[in-house]
Order: structure tokens, then C-alpha cells, then sequence
């Protein structure tokens, strides 16, 4: 075991404990909110504490009591700085049974005289049992749980001056906590970081000017939903930028702070703005789900998915993630588990939209009087415009007329035989690209051609070009194929690391299997401007069986040029990769978060992807749905049904029951079944298995 230096975001490593470094104080405030302790930073910046001239005044400490969670971390704390302390408030999120070891030495350190414990609860619903614990009137406990609760500079001040008059006997003056909205239009910049609706009303007529998009007539507006806590903390530089961003390529964001999506008060107002401005989309920061899971002993019953808006429109879920942007980038998972829970898992149930984490926690300044890292969200611009540009198409594909859209269906292709185009589980996967294309068609999509009658029809329509079979790529034709010169434009955008991958694995283009006269060979068929196509082998040359599910393949230039052609030349507003399930969502990467190096991103980057999947494996339907942004369209599995039998052996199971029926009744029909019989098991080699030398009339 080994002393560490504390980190931002509460991230504890398990091989060591973490000393906050902090030496003894008079007032002590422990939180596991990171806005909680930039609102108490700021707060005491402001405070009469900090005022010179007033003579000796109690000193302050805050922390933040995830990075105390080992025991062994907490009792060096509380040997460093709670031994010497009077005044002890926490904040405790989850309750005594979230941190029982916690409660058990708090309420032990509180048992000494002169010693003041307040443990208050770290949401908005009473806690009786911390109320019990703590030694100060319920009058009391009640006042310091809404400062906590309401939080923010000015209410964080008063909480200081209530402690010092309380219980230092200073002659201050406090004021009760000041309340917050609910939930509130926001505008970077402006008083009291509230806005009217006709205030953004202007700033989007500025914009129009400012960031004229070709060929766009008009911006589209999409709703910003982020937790109020952050306007508390004046944790909101993050937002800003983002703000900015989304500006700058041409939409109209309308930021709104939210308590909760379980909140009624927010969602009101939430559900009226969005109607006012014609939201088409939402970009939701929050965590959590306004959905909750049912209980087993009721999985067989239909469950109840109950939309928190009220407009039918797409929700992206940005994940601000609770790490240091250097954990995410060394994290081989990418997102921590306390992430995946309440980022990614939680807001599933939800059905929103997983896309990528956009922000980090990261030491904004050190509060050298509470001898604290000030913690702040920091953008990561780049991930920020992979999910901007994300929602810029989804947009697209609710503006453009569907006779103008251009779609890619993808067939999986696994193994690599022809005979396995298509071959998704429990899913008569052709069939159901017939149907997909029959109902494009119904709904006005340009396809042009005459359709595939069925899926044995579209099969045989594939074949006659060039698939991932090896054997036909030198001499069967090919519909589509992008120009080398073309491919490498696009891959020479790639990290550096990325290109030098596929080059150390796979050598230069030209030695790829599809490379044929300066260009690389695309399998799939173009109805009109609807592309069926099969997707590629994760490589050649080697063993695709083994190598499907490869974590460390680096897919070839062939696979990188099918998806470059689809984005790039062929510009498809969305993908649908019909069936399970393909072989882009196990791409070598970050488990969850994907950056910018991870192959599934390089491969089909932010395009809108709708993924048909059987309903029985929901962990590899996650996988499609947290690494390539899937919408997972749930079938059910197919009917169970007798196999029976056919052919020869339904010949063969005639002639034994007329046999039977036969006995005692008609000898000499009886002796041309037996006949009949012996003669069946013999041609069809059924004696071989019956392990039956010789068949006799005996």
C-alpha cells in the first residue's frame, strides 16, 4: 500500500490510498460533489473569513470525501485534520450505507466535548438517520442541507458566516439560503446567466450573419439540457464553449438548466421551449434515468417506455466524464465504471442515444485557504465536434426530402464465404433488406431500379460482382471502386499512429486484395440512391474465423475504403447494418468513450446508425450501440418449430408405418415393404451409420 496525491473527479486508484495533504482546521466541509466544492471555493473567497484586519478567524477546509472512501485514507485524514477541527458538515450522497465507515468514525470523532457534527444528506430527500446522528437541532441541520442544496457563491458565503457566528461567537450577520430556479433559459455572459426567449431569438438572427452556412436556408435549433448544479458552482466555461461551437457550424442552441429530468417543474419548462422554438433535437448532458427497469418476476410482461419530453424528437447523450482527460486517453475501457453506470447504462433506459464523452475533470486552480484543487469541466473540442457534426446529420435526415436521402444497408458477411452474405442471427437478414428497401420505396426513397423480388433474388444480385470471397476478386466485376488517390486524402487525415498500424500490418494500398487498376474494389450493389452492400473482411490472408472478434486487428485499406466511399463519395446520410451482427462495433478501441484512435470512429465516424438486432443478446447489442452510436431496432426471435424430417428419410418413415400396419394382415405385402425398407437403407447409406454390416431377409 502507498500514499497518493489526490486527483480531480474523486478518482481513487486501488493500489494505494490517497492523503490530501491538507493540515488541521477549525471548520472542515467534506463533499462528493466536485460543483459543491468550486460554489464552497468561491463562496469562501468572498467570505468575512478571508478579510484582513478582523483578527484571527477559523480556519476552513474543504474536500471532496470520494478520496477518502478506503478506510485507511480516512483515518490519515483524520489523524492530520479532523482531530484538530471543530465543526465537521458533509454532505453525504447515498446515505450512511453509501460510506458506513465514514458515518461509524464521524459519529465516533463527534463523541468528544467541544466537537460539532452535521451530516446532511447529499440530495434533496430527507435522511432521518443523518439528521439522529448529527448534534445540532433539526432547525439547524435543515438550514445547512439548503445551503448545500441550493449551493452557489453567495448561498456558500452565507453558510460560512451562519458557521462562524454560530459556533466561533463572531458578531456576523447571515442571510437564509437564496433559491436557485429550477430550471432556467441560459445565456453565456449575461446577468444572473439567465436569458429571455427573445434574447436568443436575437443572438440566432445575429448568427445567421455572423455563420452563414452554404447551402443551408435556415439553422436548426437543438436544446442544450445541463444540470443547474453547474450554473451553482459557476461551473459553466465548459458550456460556453460548446455554445460556441455549436454556433459556429450553424446551429441554434437554446441551453437549459435543469434540476432533473424527474423534475416536473423542469420538464415543463423544458417541453414548452422546445415547442416555442421548433426544437428537432436535444443534446443531454445529465445523467441518470427518468425510466426505471421493472422488477425480474415481471420480465415476461410488455414493459412501458415513457418518453420524459413530450416532442418525439432524437436525444444524443453527451457523457461528461468524471475523469482526468489523461485517465480517459490511458483508460484501455475508456470511461470509469461510476461513468458507464450513470452516463451511459442509466440513460439506455431512456432510449437516448449514446455519443461520446465530450468533457473531463480537470484542475482548474488550488484554493490555497482551503488548501483544495478547484475542479472545472474542460472541453475536448475535437470529441465535441464529432458529436456536433453527429447532430448536424441526424438533422439533416428530419430537413432533407427522403427522395434526396441516400442510405447504405450493410449485410454482414461472417465467415467470408459467399454462401454467408447475410447471415444474421435469427433473422432471414435478405428477406428483411427486401422488406427495408420495399418500404423505402413506400415512403417516397429514390431507388430507381426494379427491386429484388426476395432475398434470394438480392443474393443473386450480389454475386454477380465482386464479395469478399478471394476467388472471384480477380475476375468478377465490380459496381463501385474508390480511386487510391482519393483513398489516401482520407487516410492521410488518420493519427499518425493509426496509418503506421495499418502500414506494419498490412503493407501500402497496392498490396491490398481488392486493389485492382489504381483503385480499391467496394462489394454492393447501387439501387438508385440506396446502396446494398457487403461489409468487408476485418483482413486476408489470415484466419477470419479466429480473427472476428480480434481486439487488436487493425482492419486493412480495403475495409477503411468501403467506409471512406460510403461517407465521402457516395455520402450517405445514414447506415443501417441489418442484422447480427457485423464486424465494425468489435474494432479495436476504447471499450466505451471512443476517441479519435479508435478504429470504429476512423472507419464510419459520426454518421447516423440504425442496427437491427435480436432481442436475446442484449450485451452485444450494447456493444454496437456504446462504440459505433447504434440505434438497436430490437426483433424478436424466430418461432420454434418440429424440424421433421424430408426427403428420402420421410420416404423411408412411410414405408416402416405401412409396415407396421401391415403385420399379421398381408403377408406378401408385408415381405415387399421389408424389401422396399432395405433397399431405402442402402441407398441412402443410413445402414453405414447404423453400424450394420449386413442386411438379411433373416
Amino acid at each position: 500500500m502507498h500514499l497518493l496525491a489526490a486527483k480531480p473527479g474523486g478518482f481513487v486508484d486501488e493500489e494505494g490510498i490517497i492523503d490530501l495533504d491538507q493540515s488541521p482546521a477549525d471548520i472542515v466541509i467534506l463533499t462528493a460533489a466536485d460543483s459543491q466544492l468550486a460554489a464552497l471555493s468561491a463562496g469562501l473567497a468572498h467570505s468575512k473569513l478571508l478579510q484582513q484586519g478582523l483578527g484571527q478567524m477559523p480556519s476552513v477546509r474543504i474536500a471532496n470525501w470520494l478520496q477518502l472512501l478506503k478506510p485507511a485514507a480516512f483515518d490519515l485524514y483524520e489523524e492530520k485534520v479532523l482531530k484538530h477541527a471543530k465543526v465537521l458538515l458533509v454532505s453525504m450522497l447515498g446515505g450512511r450505507n453509501y460510506w458506513p465507515y465514514g458515518f461509524e468514525r464521524m459519529c465516533e470523532w463527534a463523541q468528544s466535548s467541544g466537537r460539532v457534527l452535521i451530516l446532511v444528506p447529499g440530495d434533496d430527500s430527507p435522511d432521518p438517520q443523518l439528521c439522529s446522528a448529527s448534534s445540532v437541532s433539526s432547525e439547524v441541520h435543515t438550514l445547512l442541507w439548503r445551503y448545500l442544496r441550493e449551493s452557489g457563491s453567495a448561498n456558500s458565503t452565507e453558510l460560512l458566516h451562519f458557521l462562524g457566528a454560530e459556533y466561533f461567537s463572531l458578531p456576523w450577520q447571515w442571510r437564509e439560503p437564496q433559491i436557485l430556479p429550477r430550471a432556467q433559459l441560459y445565456k453565456p455572459a449575461s446577468k444572473y446567466s439567465q436569458a429571455t426567449f427573445e434574447q436568443w431569438q436575437q443572438q440566432w438572427s445575429e448568427d445567421a450573419v455572423n455563420y452563414p452556412q452554404p447551402g443551408s436556408s435556415s439553422a436548426a435549433t437543438v436544446a442544450l439540457l445541463f444540470y443547474r448544479s453547474h450554473l451553482q458552482s459557476a461551473n459553466t466555461a465548459m458550456f460556453d464553449q460548446l455554445i460556441a461551437q455549436m454556433r459556429v457550424a450553424g446551429l441554434k442552441p437554446l441551453p437549459i438548466a435543469i434540476a432533473s429530468l424527474k423534475d416536473a417543474e423542469s420538464i415543463a419548462l423544458v417541453d414548452l421551449l422546445i415547442e416555442r422554438a421548433g426544437v428537432k433535437l436535444i443534446l443531454n448532458s445529465t445523467g441518470f434515468a427518468s425510466n426505471r427497469s421493472q422488477a425480474p418476476e415481471l420480465s415476461s410482461q410488455p414493459s412501458e417506455f415513457i418518453s420524459p419530453f413530450a416532442a418525439q424528437i432524437p436525444v444524443l447523450q453527451l457523457i461528461l466524464s468524471s475523469s482526468t482527460v489523461e485517465d480517459w486517453q490511458d483508460f484501455s475501457q475508456g470511461l470509469r465504471s461510476r461513468d458507464v453506470a450513470m452516463q451511459v447504462a442509466l440513460p439506455e433506459l431512456d432510449g437516448r442515444i449514446t455519443t461520446r464523452a465530450i468533457s473531463f475533470k480537470g484542475a482548474s486552480h488550488r484554493d490555497s485557504a482551503a488548501q483544495v484543487e478547484v475542479v472545472r469541466y474542460q472541453l475536448h473540442n475535437e470529441r465535441a465536434d464529432f458529436v456536433i457534426e453527429l447532430a448536424k446529420k441526424y438533422l439533416a435526415l428530419s430537413e432533407v426530402a427522403n427522395r434526396d436521402k441516400y442510405i447504405g444497408l450493410i449485410l454482414a458477411n461472417y465467415p467470408t464465404k459467399d454462401g454467408r452474405i447475410g447471415n444474421g442471427v435469427g433473422l432471414d437478414t435478405p428477406n428483411s433488406c427486401v422488406n427495408i428497401l420495399n418500404a423505402l420505396a413506400g415512403d417516397g426513397y429514390a431507388l430507381g431500379h426494379e427491386l429484388p423480388e426476395n432475398g434470394n433474388a438480392l443474393i443473386e444480385q450480389l454475386l454477380q460482382s465482386v464479395t469478399n470471397n478471394p476467388n472471384t476478386l480477380h475476375y468478377l466485376g465490380c459496381w463501385q471502386s474508390l480511386d487510391v488517390d482519393v483513398y489516401r486524402s482520407h487516410f492521410d487525415k488518420l493519427p499518425k499512429a493509426s496509418r503506421e498500424a495499418v502500414t506494419a500490418r498490412w503493407g501500402e494500398v497496392n498490396q491490398d486484395h481488392k486493389f485492382r487498376d489504381g483503385r480499391i474494389m467496394i462489394a454492393g450493389i447501387r439501387l438508385g440512391k440506396i446502396f446494398v452492400g457487403i461489409q468487408p473482411a476485418r483482413g486476408f490472408n489470415i484466419d477470419l474465423l479466429a480473427n472476428y472478434h480480434d481486439p487488436d486487428l487493425v482492419p486493412p485499406h480495403s475495409y477503411l475504403a468501403f467506409y471512406f466511399w460510403l461517407r465521402h463519395v457516395y455520402k450517405v446520410d445514414a447506415l443501417v447494418h441489418v442484422g447480427k451482427h457485423g464486424n465494425l462495433e468489435w474494432l479495436p478501441g476504447k471499450g466505451l468513450g471512443l476517441s479519435e484512435q479508435c478504429w470504429p470512429d476512423i472507419a464510419m465516424g459520426p454518421v447516423p446508425h440504425f442496427y437491427p438486432f435480436i432481442v436475446n443478446d442484449p450485451g452485444e447489442g450494447a456493444q454496437a450501440k456504446r462504440r459505433t452510436q447504434a440505434v438497436i431496432i430490437d426483433h424478436l426471435m424466430p418461432p420454434m418449430g418440429r424440424a421433421e424430417i424430408y426427403g428420402e428419410m420421410a420416404e423411408l418413415e412411410g414405408l416402416v408405418d405401412e409396415y407396421y400396419q401391415a403385420l399379421g394382415m398381408d403377408s406378401r405385402r408385408e415381405d415387399w415393404l421389408r424389401e422396399q425398407i432395405l433397399q431405402q437403407v442402402q441407398s441412402t447409406n443410413l445402414i453405414d451409420e447404423l453400424n450394420i454390416a449386413q442386411c438379411s431377409d433373416a
